[in-house]
């Protein structure tokens, strides 16, 4: 099996990704269908869009779903990884053979996607967000403490500012640090990783393809693409099941390999959170077998939390819009989730066929 040029596969704009998109799955004639974010534009004025491709025969009891894009400005490495399986006739050939439709979600968050935000329209991260209803508060007391730190009144941040956080990881260590942190919080509407209170816009429609898609289908397994956690161009298949689930964390290994790991059972990269979105599948397709991991690409650690506060304090301060340095921030944030590398294209193309192949075969 031939595998594309790494390079020709990754775009640099949202609007470029989704043009890429669209061509590879017109070329190897899916069908596609396309939910537009009302209201709203992109950074070129473009359509903001969660757009599907699907391969296959309509009635196949075994789906594949690759997704892109949950957390926005991470959609161009996801994207390029939708676009190079669409280009491999090799591996369509494989899910032909195998009986094994696939669906291809691309820029779940597309706001985020175009913008060079990991977050949403509404500040939300999207794998915070696919919150049940006894989840509605995301009581986080760490970050309650930590948020004016991490967003302080001037930027860039102080000497002093940068030692009242070592003193807090001093005190309280730094897994509790980044606990607080990290995990998701509803008290801060304008901080970081917040949750919302409401399934958001991406949250509704995409529990909507999945209910269309996923219907009557027996076996569904699900490869959401990220990036910024772990070592430089290393693909971690973190477990995308229910805290807990001893036996679907089982199942997930039989697809993907001994190698995959759950952030339930501290062994990840990510910290366990609540409300992640490969979780909805559980809730919208309850009569299949389902499994499902986050793949997620190492880029160059620790830069991406300091990327992250510096392009949300420039958010926050809508006045400095198209300034030098807003505009650096958001460059910034792409760089951290984005490697503009062919080593680093490379290695992410090559897990990522792997993991659709060991999908493939393991359905």
């Amino acid at each position: 099996m031939s595998s594309p040029v790494p390079r020709d596969c990754f775009a640099h704009l949202y609007i470029d990704a989704r043009s890429k998109f669209q061509e590879a799955a017109s070329a190897a004639s899916a069908s596609m269908a396309a939910y537009v974010l009302p209201g709203l534009s992109g950074a070129q004025g473009e359509v903001l869009s969660m757009d599907v491709a699907y391969l296959g025969a309509e009635d196949a009891e075994s789906l594949l779903i690759v997704s892109s894009g949950t957390h926005g400005v991470e959609g161009f490495c996801g994207s390029a990884c939708q676009v190079a399986l669409m280009r491999d006739a090799g591996v369509r050939a494989l899910l032909a053979a195998r009986r094994v439709a696939c669906l291809l979600i691309h820029g779940v968050n597309p706001y985020g996607f175009s913008h060079l935000r990991r977050v949403n329209e509404d500040n939300i991260d999207l794998n915070r967000n696919f919150r049940g209803p006894d989840d509605l508060v995301l009581d986080n007391p760490g970050y309650d403490q930590l948020h004016e730190l991490l967003l302080p009144a001037s930027w860039p941040a102080s000497v002093e500012n940068a030692a009242a956080l070592q003193r807090y990881q001093d005190e309280h260590g730094y897994a509790a640090f980044r606990e607080a942190v990290t995990t998701g919080q509803t008290s801060h509407p304008g901080g970081l990783f917040y949750g919302g209170y409401a399934p958001s816009w991406s949250n509704r429609s995409l529990r909507a393809i999945l209910r269309i898609y996923g219907a009557q289908r027996r076996r569904i397994a699900w490869i959401d693409v990220h990036t910024g956690l772990g070592p430089y161009g290393h693909g971690e298949k973190i477990h995308g099941g229910l805290p807990g689930a001893v036996d679907n964390l089982a199942l997930t290994r039989r697809v993907w390999g001994s190698d995959v790991v759950a952030a339930w059972a501290d062994d990840s990269v990510s910290r366990q959170v609540k409300g992640h979105a490969l979780g909805a599948i559980f809730d919208e397709c309850p009569h299949s077998q389902n499994v499902g991991i986050a793949l997620e690409f190492g880029t160059r650690l620790p830069t991406s939390l300091s990327a992250m506060r510096a392009e949300q304090w420039y958010h926050l301060r809508p006045a400095l819009a198209g300034t030098r340095e807003q505009v650096s921030a958001k460059r910034a944030l792409r760089d951290a989730f984005f490697i503009d590398e062919d080593t680093w294209m490379a290695m992410v193309l090559a897990q990522s066929r792997t993991a659709v192949i060991q999908a493939c075969r393991g359905l």
